[in-house]
């Protein structure tokens, strides 16, 4: 007799402790397969301290063939889903589509940027939900205070250094405290103009720093961040962002290079695709995590609507905890659904919270507790060490050389503006010109002088546009010039277009399609404000509440 098919769809805080949980209770009894576009479970809570420099970015990445034996990894984006069929259809990496059927499937493929109705927002502001983000904002921020430093004009010294990041949620005001300190110690080995200091604005429409929290770790933060030298600026907001800077709800004009997104998140496309009943976006399951009417679909993380049984009539929000928690409910729910054990219904009571602030600073209180200082910093590393599964060892080991030895300031190359754009199906995989055709993406720029998706990726009957001009204000360094990429088919530069070794060019075979993706109307910052590829978090006290799951540990 065939052993039964269970496809677990997303590979975040939900999708992969739903796989790690079946991989133990159907080991040999079942046929475990997951969906996922890359080969790692990304540890969001961390992600700041990546684009800070002090983690190296495999730090905070699991591999997911390693972790989770008798586990059937399948690389690519789902695209569509047979409900009838009982079959999910991808899009491999390199362009091969495939369809993989199940006989249970549990959804769990997490959200994505939110954006408002903001002009020139998705033009220039870039997201922190992936791993490429995080990438591009260490090489963006590094090159800034670079060119400040060697700017002769005083205001474009002032433009270049400083930061503005809206939304004060958890990932807003971990990359704005993060950031501080990242520039202040590139200053001191590149001086700007007499007078002069990298400027970092946190903005947000709401009262305080970190609203879903409450008071006591928001007065915490609040006074780290200004004692630090943030800018914080609650009940303000950006009105419109331009290639000179952003206007911000204030009337105030403040003239920078960098505008990093970080209000929330909304649930991926894939979900709503599916035609079952929705709640804002979120596929609505029973608080066993099943879809009612479909027994064999089971949801879970920042996709589901999952009612919170401890606040009846409402949903558990969109954070990481929930995600984790979820998962491991969903993945035994499915070997239940199989006849291996007995359901449950999800049910989960925050055990506290906790904020990286950067250095030896944090606000956490565990169970109620309420912490700040070096004594909330070394709950907070702990926490995380106790909650990744894996690459303790490693994070502890750069902890500690963070400590004593200066960070490496430089650029590596790897992450272009165009790449990343804010209006993505899949923040986790950086554009590239050539990529096969994936999910729908908004055919929007991406940055200060980017390109736009139809630029990089060409259109049938069309021909490919070229980037916009380097050296410009906001673009990126001209090829085979300083702090620029080396030319293609040159020593150290990547071979040319439909070359042997090359990508293949837009329009051609295996090129990348333009990308539409309709947006979410404009909402507030509690609507979802999430980090992790699900939103989710392990065991311990709960790193974050936000309704977005911006960040939970």
């Amino acid at each position: 007799m065939a052993r039964p098919r269970i496809l677990i769809v997303g590979a975040g805080f939900a999708g992969y402790q739903t796989a790690r949980t079946l991989s133990r209770l159907m080991r040999h009894k079942a046929e475990v397969t997951l969906l996922n576009p890359t080969d790692y479970f990304l540890y969001l809570p961390l992600l700041p301290q990546v684009a800070a420099g002090i983690l190296e970015p495999r730090r905070v990445t699991v591999s997911l063939s390693g972790t989770l034996p008798h586990v059937r990894l399948v690389l690519g984006e789902a695209d569509a889903i047979d409900l009838d069929g009982r079959t999910v259809h991808y899009t491999g990496p390199e362009g091969d589509g495939g369809t993989l059927a199940y006989d249970r499937l549990v959804l769990a493929a997490g959200s994505v940027n939110k954006l408002l109705p903001i002009p020139g927002v998705a033009e220039h502001a870039h997201g922190f939900r992936g791993l490429p983000e995080a990438l591009y904002l260490r090489d963006h921020v590094t090159r800034q205070v670079e060119l400040a430093a060697a700017a002769d004009d005083p205001k474009t010294c002032a433009a270049r250094c400083t930061f503005v990041v809206v939304g004060a949620g958890y990932t807003g005001t971990e990359v704005a405290a993060q950031g501080q300190l990242f520039t202040d110690a590139q200053v001191r080995k590149h001086p700007l103009r007499r007078g002069m200091r990298p400027r970092w604005l946190l903005l947000d429409i709401a009262k305080r720093v970190l609203p879903e929290l409450d008071e006591h770790l928001s007065r915490t933060a609040d006074t780290v961040l200004r004692e630090r030298g943030v800018d914080v600026r609650m009940g303000t907001s950006v009105k419109e962002a331009t290639h000179e800077g952003v206007l911000l709800t204030d009337g105030e004009f403040v003239p920078t290079r960098s505008l990093v997104w970080c209000v929330g998140v909304r649930p991926d496309p894939l979900a709503e695709s599916m035609g079952l009943p929705m709640e804002r976006g979120r596929l609505l399951v029973d608080p066993h995590l099943q879809v009612p009417g479909r027994p064999e679909l089971f949801a879970a993380g920042d996709a589901a609507a999952v009612p919170d049984l401890e606040k009846p009539g409402q949903y558990t929000p969109m954070t990481a905890q929930h995600a984790w928690r979820q998962g491991k409910v969903a993945g035994r729910n499915v070997a239940a659904s199989l006849g291996h054990g007995e359901r449950r219904a999800y049910s989960h009571r925050d055990l506290g919270f906790v904020v990286d602030l950067g250095g030896v600073k944090a606000a956490a209180n565990p169970l109620g507790v309420p912490l700040s200082g070096p004594v909330a910093g070394a709950v907070t590393r702990g926490y995380h060490l106790a909650a990744m599964p894996g690459n303790r060892v490693r994070v502890a080991a750069d902890w500690l050389l963070d400590a004593v030895l200066p960070r490496q300031a430089v650029q590596l190359g790897l992450v272009r503006s165009w790449s990343v754009p804010l209006d993505t199906a899949s923040p986790e995989l950086a554009r590239v010109a050539g990529r096969p055709e994936g999910r729908q993406e908004t055919d929007a720029r991406s940055g200060p002088g980017a390109a736009t998706a139809a630029d990089t990726t060409g259109r049938t009957g069309t021909t490919e546009q070229p980037e916009p001009a380097k050296n410009q204000p906001g673009g990126e360094p001209a090829k085979n010039q300083p702090g620029g990429e080396p030319a293609k088919n040159q020593p150290g530069g990547e071979p040319a277009k439909n070359q042997p070794g090359g990508e293949a060019a837009g329009n051609q075979p295996g090129g990348e399609a333009a990308k539409k993706q309709p947006g979410r109307p404009a909402g507030g910052d509690s609507d979802g404000e999430a980090r992790d590829g699900e939103g989710a978090q392990t065991p311990g006290p709960d790193r974050r509440s936000d309704i977005s799951a911006e960040g939970d540990a």
